[in-house]
């Protein structure tokens, strides 16, 4: 396929006025400026008045572990019968024929990175996956991209409405310390056993799950809304050499400057959401403009399903409307998601090389009125609106 005439805003570049781009077996191979050479294709579409834009990508959100309309039926994202459960994996858990996934591709998100909620101290592996298919092994990018912590309001309350541990800051962060040091225990016992050629350690599955982190080959996300949680995440990462990501960061914007001083990463967000909490009293809208004003690129994510994915792109619109630069809106919801989380190689961005991930458009991509005319997914056409410049081909070959 070979679309030519069309606006490219590849995000890691400069955009193209009037370019090319060209997919082939699920990967862009070619791109770039009306008048220079032209691969050849069969088939070739003009996109005069459309713009291509990467795939959005929401780095923290709960499609498929939350079943949209069900109660326990569909509810698989929180196992509150323990509050440490690292050996829990959402690759598990996720329903990819769960109709929140039409409506992603619908709204231009083509990957997600989806798994465990936060009423447990650790909740366990996430994954990065594609929203088209109907199988998670065919969909999935990253098995276990990271390991779920969370801090402050949600174990607390899910465990004192228990009568159980924790109730308490201090308690979350003890058994989150705990938990890592058995790791790294466990960790010692298999190298030593391994290097004395003796019998290892027996088998313990929360232990075993917090090797990759402990290793720094996934991330550790950790779920903090406060200042105070914020830093409770930095010292515990440091003391565990771990590869941390801060997810909302609710109230960022108040210490950015001592965040910028640790280079902190931040998934920031959701955006457009009500201060349904105490620890979310402070949430702002200027948040993720007053990070990047600091030094501080954040990705912006929906945390669906308490913004509905489709609306990602709104959300970025609404973070304009709190001093955002569109070129940082747009940054958020693409590039930078996918560097934060290891997963730029393939998406995030156009360039030769990465998936043929794409939304199509006339519109402002930020409006409360925005819907693609088209989107593709690892080079399908996975969505179309009414102007759709496929449509035509599409109900041809149909």
């Amino acid at each position: 396929m070979l679309l030519l005439n069309a606006r490219l805003e590849p995000v890691e570049s400069p955009a193209v006025a009037q370019g090319f781009l060209q997919i082939q077996q699920g990967k862009i191979t070619a791109m770039g400026k009306m008048g220079d050479p032209l691969p050849k294709d069969q088939e070739v579409y003009d996109l005069s008045g459309y713009t291509v834009y990467p795939g959005f990508v929401d780095a923290h959100c709960h499609i498929g572990m939350w079943e949209d309309g069900l109660n326990f039926e569909g509810d698989d994202g929180n196992e509150q019968t323990d509050p440490v459960t690292p050996q829990l994996r959402a690759i598990d858990a996720v329903n990819p024929m769960e109709h929140c996934f039409e409506e992603a591709l619908q709204g231009g998100v083509t990957t997600v990175l989806t798994g465990p909620g936060s009423a447990n101290a650790i909740g366990g592996s996430w994954c990065a996956m594609k929203t088209m298919g109907r199988r998670i092994d065919d969909m999935v990018i990253d098995p276990n991209v990271g390991m779920k912590f969370a801090l402050g309001e949600n174990p607390k309350t899910v465990y004192h409405d228990r009568d159980e541990t924790p109730i308490t800051r201090m308690a979350v962060a003890a058994l989150i310390r705990e938990q890592l040091h058995k790791a790294k225990e466990y960790q010692k016992a298999k190298r030593k056993a391994k290097r004395e050629n003796d019998d290892p350690p027996e088998y313990d599955a929360k232990c075993e799950a917090l090797l990759p982190v402990l290793k720094g080959k996934c991330k550790a996300f950790f779920h903090c809304h406060r200042a105070d949680d914020i830093f409770t995440a930095i010292r515990i990462a440091k003391e565990f050499s771990l590869d941390l990501v801060l997810v909302h960061a609710t109230e960022g914007y108040l210490v950015a400057d001592l965040l910028q001083q640790e280079q902190a990463k931040i998934i920031a967000g959701p955006v457009l959401c009500d201060r349904s909490k105490p620890e979310m009293g402070k949430a702002s809208i200027e948040n993720p403009a007053k990070l990047w004003q600091a030094g501080l690129p954040c990705a912006i994510c929906t945390d669906h399903p308490v913004i509905p994915i489709q609306y990602l792109p709104l959300t970025a619109g609404i973070a304009i409307r709190g001093g955002l630069d569109r070129r940082q809106a747009l940054a958020a919801i693409t590039l930078l998601p996918a560097q934060l989380t290891g997963l730029e190689d393939r998406v995030g961005s156009l360039a030769v090389g990465k998936d043929g991930d794409l939304v199509i458009s006339r519109d402002d991509i930020f409006s409360s009125y925005f819907i693609p005319a088209a989107v593709f997914c690892n080079g399908r056409l996975a969505a179309q609106g009414k102007d759709s410049p496929f449509r035509k081909q599409v109900e041809n070959n149909a």
